[in-house]
C-alpha cells in the first residue's frame, strides 16, 4: 500500500493548464466521491485552489492509481495526455507526505508562507472525511500535516508580512499606482478571497469601496464591514465606467470581463488585477489602450523578488517538515506494529485467565478483596513481561530487524 499525489501547480503547469484542472469549491465533494470509486484508490482527498489541483490516494499499486488520476484530470481538463503529462508531478510514500507537509506549511505557495493553504488543506480533507474518501490512512497523514502547518507559523516567521494571495495581490497593486487610498476600486466577487481583498483595501486606507457579486445581499454585507457599496451583478458595467481598479476574483466559469464590457470606457487608465481560476478576464482584454491586466502568475513573479528576504525561515520550516517527515514515519512504524502487540498482549491474557481458572478451587477460600488481588498481580505481572517486548516491535517496525522479530512472536505464540 502507498500513499500517492498527483497533481499540476503554479511552478509546473501554466495558468491555461490549472484553470483547466481547477475544481470549484461547490464540485469537491462529487469529485472526491468519483475519484474514490476508481479500481486502484483505496482512500482520496482532493486540493484544489488558485495555486494547486494535487489529489493524495491510498493505493495498492502506485502504477494503477497514477494511470487512475492522470486519466480523470484529462478528463476534468478536456485535455488530451500529451498536454497534460508535461505538468504533471507525481511523488510517492516519504516523497508525497513531504510534499503535503510543505504545502501545509506554505512551502509550495506562489506567496511563500501565505495562510490560506493550511485552511484550504483542512477543508479539502474534511470534505474527503464527509464521504468517506479519507479512512486511517489519510486520517493519520492529514491531521499530521496541519499540525506541521500550525507548527511552520508559530515557530517561525514564515507567515509575516505579505501572508496570502488576496493581501499580495493588494500589495503588488499598491507598486504600481500613486496614493491607493484615493483609488475607486471594484472587487467582484464576494467571496472569502473577495472579502480578504476588500479587508485589505481597507486596511491600506481605501475610501471607495464597490462590492460586486451574484447574492446581493453578500455584497451588501461585505460593503458594510468596509463602509464601501454595494451594486448588483447586473448593473456592474456601472460601477465599472468610474472604476480606477478592479480586482477580479469571482467563480464564474468563463470571462466576465471581455472587450466588449470594457469598451464603454475607452481611454481612462484601468488597473485590473484578475485572482479567479478559471480566469475572469478575457485574454484579449489586455491589449486594450490604458488597461492593465495582471494575474496569478505575475502576482507569482512579484511575490518571488521577496524571497530573499525570507531564505532564513524557509530554511527553519524546511528543518520543521524534515522532522516532522521523520516523526511521521517513525508514529507510522508503530501503528503497524500496534495489532501484533494488541495480539500479544490478548494472547498472553488469555493465559493468565486459563490459568486463574485453573486454580479457582484452591482460590476459593479467599476472600473478594484477596481475590482481586491476585487477579491484579497477574494482570500486573503479564504487563511487566510484555512491556520490553511492545517497545522494541514498536520502535523496529518497518526495519529488517523488527520483522524478525515479529516473525519470531508470530510463531512462538501461534499468532498467525
Amino acid at each position: 500500500m502507498s500513499i500517492v499525489v498527483i497533481g499540476v501547480n503554479h511552478r509546473t503547469g501554466p495558468l491555461s493548464v490549472l484553470e483547466r484542472v481547477a475544481i470549484p469549491p461547490e464540485d469537491v465533494s462529487k469529485a472526491v466521491a468519483t475519484l474514490s470509486r476508481r479500481d486502484n484508490i483505496g482512500e482520496v482527498v482532493l486540493l484544489s485552489t488558485c495555486n494547486r489541483t494535487e489529489i493524495y490516494a491510498v493505493a495498492e499499486k502506485f502504477h494503477g492509481a497514477y494511470a487512475d488520476l492522470c486519466s480523470w484530470l484529462c478528463e476534468v481538463g478536456d485535455l488530451h495526455p500529451d498536454d497534460l503529462n508535461p505538468h504533471l508531478y507525481s511523488q510517492h510514500d516519504g516523497a508525497a507526505v513531504a510534499h503535503l507537509f510543505s504545502v501545509a506549511a506554505g512551502l509550495e505557495s506562489a506567496v511563500l508562507g501565505e495562510s490560506e493553504i493550511l485552511g484550504q488543506v483542512r477543508e479539502a480533507w474534511k470534505t474527503a472525511q464527509a464521504e468517506g474518501a479519507a479512512r486511517s490512512a489519510l486520517n493519520h497523514l492529514f491531521r499530521h500535516a496541519v499540525r506541521v502547518g500550525k507548527r511552520a507559523r508559530t515557530q517561525t516567521g514564515i507567515g509575516r508580512k505579505t501572508a496570502s494571495v488576496s493581501h499580495a495581490a493588494v500589495e503588488m497593486i499598491a507598486e504600481g499606482v500613486d496614493s491607493l487610498a484615493e483609488q475607486r476600486v471594484l472587487i467582484l466577487g464576494a467571496g472569502v478571497m473577495g472579502e480578504r481583498v476588500a479587508l485589505a483595501f481597507r486596511d491600506r486606507g481605501v475610501a471607495h469601496l464597490t462590492v460586486v457579486n451574484r447574492d446581493p445581499a453578500r455584497a451588501r454585507a461585505l460593503a458594510d464591514r468596509v463602509n464601501g457599496a454595494a451594486v448588483e451583478f447586473e448593473h456592474f458595467d456601472e460601477a465599472l465606467a468610474s472604476a480606477d481598479i478592479v480586482v477580479s476574483c469571482t467563480g464564474a466559469s468563463t470571462p466576465i470581463l471581455t472587450t466588449d464590457v470594457l469598451a464603454p470606457r475607452a481611454g481612462s487608465p484601468l488597473h485590473i488585477v484578475d485572482i479567479a481560476v478559471p480566469r475572469d478576464v478575457d485574454p484579449s482584454v489586455g491589449a486594450l489602450p490604458d488597461v492593465t491586466v495582471l494575474d496569478l502568475d505575475d502576482l507569482r513573479d512579484w511575490a518571488d523578488r521577496g524571497l530573499s528576504s525570507r531564505a532564513a525561515e524557509s530554511d527553519r520550516v524546511r528543518t520543521i517538515v524534515a522532522d516532522e517527515v521523520e516523526m511521521f514515519h517513525l508514529d507510522a512504524q508503530a501503528r503497524q506494529a500496534a495489532p501484533l502487540v494488541a495480539a500479544l498482549r490478548r494472547r498472553a491474557e488469555e493465559i493468565g485467565d486459563a490459568e486463574l481458572d485453573r486454580y479457582a478451587k484452591r482460590l476459593a477460600s479467599l476472600s473478594g478483596e484477596q481475590r482481586e488481588t491476585v487477579e491484579a498481580m497477574v494482570r500486573s505481572l503479564v504487563a511487566k513481561l510484555l512491556h520490553e517486548p511492545s517497545v522494541r516491535l514498536a520502535h523496529d517496525a518497518g526495519t529488517p530487524r523488527g520483522e524478525r522479530n515479529a516473525a519470531a512472536i508470530r510463531d512462538v505464540f501461534d499468532l498467525h
